[in-house]
């Protein structure tokens, strides 16, 4: 497994895994008290604090960790409405 980190500084670090979670949830295996997302090749860890969501990634490959951190970006941005997130992969 390989991994990547970002850290999105926000308030709304709680609000917004809640709300991966629920949107996830349907189709992907969540734990949203943990944070955590399981994704076919790859899993997703959050950790909020008051200023700061905290991003893991682990996946299988270098292919499916960049795919992975094109979703989770995608989705943190459209489910924090009208804040704007500033999420840069290392």
């Amino acid at each position: 497994m390989i991994e990547s980190r970002t850290v999105v500084e926000t308030a709304s670090g709680p609000r917004l895994i809640r709300r991966l979670c629920k949107h996830w949830a349907h189709r992907l295996e969540i734990d949203a008290d943990q944070g955590r997302v399981v994704f076919d090749g790859g899993v997703c860890h959050m950790r909020a604090t008051e200023e700061r969501l905290e991003v893991r990634l682990e996946a299988s490959d270098a292919e499916r960790l960049a795919r992975l951190q094109g979703v989770v970006a995608s989705h943190l941005e459209r489910l924090a409405g009208k804040e704007r997130l500033s999420i840069v992969w290392p």
